[in-house]
């Protein structure tokens, strides 16, 4: 019998793993017999494998070999394969960062507050709703370092809450306390999505916007504080004042941690009327104290790192009874504060916005908590950045300092990624003939440079990621430079 088959036949076995599953899992041989021999000698050591997102015991081992009614023991007491196991195991899922990934026990949970509703809506909606997303809001508040729950809304998105700031920069517009001309300051890489935002109501306002020219890649904050200071130079040329500036905590495409608290800073001091942190990945990545930032208005997602299910995000107001905001459906509450408009905007399901607390506790089971697992993650997608760097011969987009939890890894030249859209039919043709998830950008060649990495692929680490995802991504495309693939083909 092949010796790998009738390890992992016998790790099946102990594991009461289907053999497919652990072989996904591409554990050497010597792993199994180090494991194995490790359980003999010291029933009572820890084990961690694949990169963490599998914890395992050695006592584990040998105990549900002797006895079928022991009950499995847990590091962080937590098994992150049983709580993420409606993932696709078929899939090298590298993209937390765009949706995010919510355990079972959030989704069960989830699931309670859907059907108390559909049991008697009358009463959850009178009784139970409000009371449950003030604890969510609670919640936020302690981990973001708030003053006062009343400075926190909670909202489906970062782009609704773009949405309620831009709203209220427009009616400034409007009601001439801002004037035709004056401009609004935002990075060149802000979410499209927020970037149409600003066009659907400040440029259609009478506002002009001028975009901070962030290079990438980029090597220190230095490069990010001389580039919005020009911009901010900019804005306030031919008299024009800045009125809003807009700042990611962490851009999207391509991600890069900003300076936000010096940003926020020189704002300050250049007179910007409002300051809005677009922090969509922030929450559950990097840490957040939104005293020490000190912006006016700060937002970020819940579903992409923190856990929830989608879709939730918070609004945080520093001066809320000052800020006169407001959400842009308006229902029964308008009028009665942003945070308490927000709780009800007509009959939807609110399930997401009420297990912030259930996400909480399952974080709070890992070692040292949220912290432990920003840790853990920026560590891990280092570590897989560096590795995948070397095998293509590139670099990293950023220093390790400047990544959260994602990083960007330049893919070989010789792919000839020339465009967006390049970019965009590599990352299908990745999932459809690889089965790995993995986001792709375009980076315009400066004029003169030779052979430039054009492509850089945005990988991300969460804890049910394991080793081979990256070695997956790796594989695939070394096997299409090897094979002589360019993404000519797509033109063809």
């Amino acid at each position: 019998m092949n010796i790998m088959f009738f390890l992992f036949s016998l790790a099946s076995t102990l594991f009461r793993t289907p053999i497919s599953t652990l072989s996904r899992s591409c554990l050497s041989s010597q792993h199994y017999f180090r494991l194995f021999s490790m359980a003999a000698k010291n029933p009572h050591h820890h084990l961690e494998e694949n990169g963490g997102a599998t914890t395992v015991m050695a006592a584990d081992i040998l105990n549900r070999h002797n006895s079928s009614s022991c009950k499995k023991r847990k590091l962080f007491d937590i098994d992150v394969r049983s709580e993420f196991s409606h993932h696709d195991p078929a899939v090298a899922r590298i993209n937390n960062g765009s949706f995010g990934s919510c355990p079972s026990s959030v989704i069960e949970a989830q699931q309670r507050y859907q059907l108390r509703f559909l049991e008697q809506p009358d009463d959850f909606y009178f009784n139970h709703l409000k009371p449950s997303i003030l604890r969510s809001r609670e919640a936020i508040k302690t981990l973001i370092n708030a003053d006062h729950v009343d400075e926190i809304s909670i909202v489906d998105n970062a782009t609704t809450a773009a949405a309620i700031v831009l709203q209220q920069v427009k009616w400034s517009f409007f009601e001439s306390k801002f004037n035709p001309g004056d401009t609004a300051v935002m990075l060149h890489y802000a979410y499209g999505a927020v970037k149409k935002s600003v066009e659907a109501y400040v440029t259609r306002a009478g506002g002009q916007v001028i975009e901070v020219k962030m290079p990438f890649p980029v090597a220190s904050n230095h490069e990010i504080i001389t580039a919005f200071r020009n911009a901010l130079e900019v804005g306030k040329s031919n008299n024009r004042k800045v009125r809003l500036a807009i700042i990611d905590h962490i851009t999207s495409m391509p991600s890069v941690v900003i300076p936000v608290k010096e940003l926020v800073k020189m704002c300050r001091e250049e007179g910007v009327d409002r300051i809005f942190v677009d922090a969509a990945h922030a929450i559950g990545s990097i840490r957040v104290d939104v005293k020490e930032i000190g912006a006016d208005f700060y937002t970020s997602n819940l579903h992409k790192w923190l856990f929830c299910p989608p879709s939730i995000a918070f609004l945080h107001c520093r001066t809320p009874e000052l800020s006169n905001l407001h959400h842009p459906v308006v229902s029964h509450e308008y009028g009665n504060g942003l945070a308490i408009e927000s709780s009800w905007i007509g009959t939807r399901d609110y399930s997401a916005q009420l297990v912030v607390p259930e996400a909480l506790e399952f974080v709070n089971r890992f070692e040292g908590g949220i912290d432990g697992i920003m840790k853990w993650n920026h560590q891990k997608v280092i570590e897989m950045a560096d590795m995948l760097a070397k095998s293509w011969g590139t670099n990293l987009g950023t220093p390790p300092d400047m990544c959260s939890s994602m990083a960007m890894v330049g893919l070989p030249a010789c792919l000839e990624i020339m465009s967006d859209s390049d970019g965009l039919k590599l990352r299908s043709h990745l999932r459809e003939f690889f089965k790995v998830e993995v986001p792709i950008y375009y980076r315009q060649p400066k004029v003169g440079e030779v052979n430039p990495v054009t492509g850089y692929a945005r990988i991300s680490h969460q804890i049910y990621n394991i080793v081979d995802d990256y070695y997956r991504l790796r594989d695939a495309i070394n096997n299409l430079v090897n094979s002589g693939f360019t993404c000519k083909v797509f033109h063809d």
